[in-house]
């Protein structure tokens, strides 16, 4: 049985899930992110309880199909942009209609309807909230860091950064104590410039 998870996008979600599902004494095939392949079907009984379970650590159960799907796109960026690194620009609409099988306008339509920002903005907030990461890291040269993330140049990545921050990412490398956001929050960003 496949089960559909929202906010699932990190591997301590995986961990809460995958403890979740322990509780109850169900046993899983594949805990992915966003989803989750059980052996058992649930009983109404377990299915209140994993629900409850879930919501306690901030995840959620999910049962509609538009919600699924948004679930499903979420996941598509996530993946895109781990498999980024080092590989030739890929057009994003391309990547999310062959990975998810369905046409890009009714993917962006559903997500803007859905979560009040384009597909665009999301990926834009991810790459923003990876690119913290890496300067936090410190390990990489902001030069790097456009390399990794296919800016076209350091300008282009300071310019959206500042565009999203309010701050250049040297200025954000002073600021080590600004936070990033959680991934929960990124799709309640409204209004991020393109």
């Amino acid at each position: 049985m496949k089960l559909y998870i929202k906010y699932m996008l990190s591997n301590r979600c995986k961990m809460a899930v995958k403890e979740e599902l322990k509780k109850l004494g169900l046993h899983f095939v594949v805990v992915d992110l966003g989803e989750v392949e059980i052996m058992e079907e649930l009983s109404s009984e377990q299915h209140w309880q994993l629900h409850a379970g879930l919501h306690s650590v901030g995840l959620e159960l999910m049962e509609d199909k538009k919600g699924v799907l948004i679930e499903k796109i979420k996941k598509a960026v996530v993946d895109m942009l781990d498999q980024r690194e080092g590989m030739d620009k890929v057009n994003f609409s391309d990547f999310l209609s062959e990975k998810l099988e369905q046409e890009y306008a009714y993917l962006a339509n559903l997500f803007s309807e859905v979560q009040g920002i384009t597909i665009a903005q999301y990926i834009i907030a991810q790459k923003i909230e990876r690119i913290k990461d890496l300067i936090l890291f410190d390990q990489l040269s902001i030069t790097d860091i456009a390399w990794k993330m296919n800016y076209s140049s350091v300008a282009h990545l300071s310019n959206q950064f500042k565009k999203i921050t309010g701050l250049s990412p040297s200025q954000f490398k002073q600021l080590r104590n600004h936070r990033r956001n959680p991934v929960e929050e990124i799709e309640t960003l409204i209004d991020i410039p393109q």
